[in-house]
This record gives C-alpha cells, sequence and structure tokens, in this order.
C-alpha cells in the first residue's frame, strides 16, 4: 500500500523541561511494493523514524497514511523486525512462527511453514527454544514470522546488524528473493552504505540533528548485486560526497 509522510517532526521533552527534536520536516512517498533504504549515521533518528511507521510512536507535527488512513496504531498489515531477536522463549522454533498468525487467528499453511524453515536452514531445529538458538538463526525466524504473515509493510530496523559476514550475506539474499516473489513494500533502516545499495530500489538519506531528509538516491542496478561494479561504488561516492557536504 501506498504510504505518505507529511512533514513529520518528533520531538520529546526530558526532565529538564527542555524539548529534544529528534526528526524534522521529513516528507516522503512510498510506493506500493518499493524497497526503501532509510540511510544514516548512528543515532540520527531512523528508529524513532521506523517507529511512526509501525503506530508505535506519534509524530509531534504532519501525519503519516497508509492508503488514506492515518496511522493511529500498530495494525497487522505492518510488521516490524527489531535489531535483536524477539522470540517468545517458552515457544519453540516452529511455534514461534506460527504465533503471530495464531495470535491474529489466521489460517497458515503447514506446507507454507515447512518450506520457510527449510529456506531460513532452520531444518531439524523446529523443536528447539530460542535460548539454544544462536544470534543469527534466531533472527531467521522472527524473518520467518514475520514473511509468514504475508504482511503489506515490512519495517525492518538494522536486523542484520550484529550478524556474521557469511549469515548476513544470505538473509539479505533470502529478504530480497522474498520480497520479488511475494511484492511487499519493505522500509529498511540501516547505518551501512553497502548493505543500504545492496538492497534498495531508493535510498532515503538522514543526517543532522534534528535529522532532515538530506536527498533520495534511486538505485538502478540489477539483482542480485555485486559490490566491486563500478556502478556500485559510483553510487557509493555520491552518497557519501552528499552527506559529507550536508555537514558543512
Amino acid at each position: 500500500m501506498l504510504i505518505t509522510i507529511k512533514n513529520i517532526d518528533k520531538n520529546f521533552h526530558l526532565p529538564s523541561g527542555k524539548k529534544f527534536s529528534v526528526l524534522e520536516d521529513i516528507s516522503i512517498t512510498i510506493d506500493t511494493g518499493d524497497f526503501i533504504v532509510v540511510l544514516g549515521e548512528s543515532g540520527c533518528g531512523k528508529s524513532t523514524f521506523l517507529s511512526i511507521l509501525a503506530g508505535l510512536q506519534s509524530p509531534s507535527r504532519g501525519e503519516v497514511l497508509v492508503g488514506q488512513q492515518k496511522i493511529k496504531g500498530p495494525h497487522p498489515s505492518r510488521s516490524l523486525l527489531f535489531q535483536q531477536p524477539s522470540l517468545l522463549p517458552w515457544l519453540n522454533v516452529e511455534e514461534n512462527i506460527i504465533f503471530g498468525c495464531k495470535l491474529r487467528k489466521e489460517l497458515n499453511s503447514p506446507k507454507k511453514v515447512k518450506q520457510l524453515i527449510k529456506i531460513m536452514g532452520l531444518a531439524g531445529f523446529e523443536k528447539i527454544h530460542p535460548p539454544e538458538l544462536s544470534l543469527g538463526m534466531a533472527q531467521r525466524v522472527c524473518l520467518a514470522r514475520a514473511l509468514l504473515g504475508r504482511p503489506q509493510i515490512l519495517l525492518m530496523d538494522e536486523p542484520f546488524s550484529s550478524l556474521d559476514t557469511f549469515t548476513r550475506t544470505l538473509m539479505q539474499e533470502e529478504l530480497i528473493e522474498f520480497w520479488q516473489i511475494d511484492n511487499f513494500t519493505v522500509v529498511f533502516v540501516t547505518h551501512d552504505i553497502d548493505e543500504a545499495i545492496m538492497l534498495g530500489n531508493r535510498i532515503v538519506l538522514l543526517g543532522g540533528r534534528p535529522a532532515r531528509l538530506i536527498k533520495i538516491f534511486d538505485v538502478d542496478l540489477h539483482y542480485p548485486r555485486n559490490m566491486n561494479q563500478s556502478s556500485f561504488f559510483e553510487i557509493r561516492q555520491t552518497i557519501l560526497e552528499k552527506f559529507r557536504k550536508s555537514l558543512i
């Protein structure tokens, strides 16, 4: 579904009584089925921006619309994947994957569950509980759970940042494959320029204190993408140059 972000600000009031501004006057339109990467330095407000899209926080000014409806809170059509795995420790892998659908009283296909478990490299671990899983495996369970619900919008807050290079690359490839098949909308937050270029159709560059929209970059590269391509390097340099100029 179309996401329209109109002139949003986000402020927090500190115990001292002072106002702390995190986001300022951000406007973006995200098309249905798009893959948007929100890129910026650590602590610039990217996670706050994603929380507003998820309906976990409200903007101090402006509004966010999904279709024609203003976001007023969380909704099953929007799945959120955090940086750290969020699994229920008393449920095993398979039970965690189907938990969201069960909670919403949605029917899920055992065949689809089995397929996701296999694709995520979790076959043989169906009855294992979260404390026995590696960080990478736990995050795969979270991604499988999100994809099983067939979200219209998948919001991802640096979900691969704490993974090793091999697991991270594999999960990036799996995410792109599912996105191309199911055509859901992705808003992916990262501070890694290379990851942004590997994944996104468009890159939304935020910067400053409070964070403002610096520029939106179109990434016209075919999937799967290769970091050794000259075009990849050119986009990287363009983004870095634009970010440096924004600091002046």
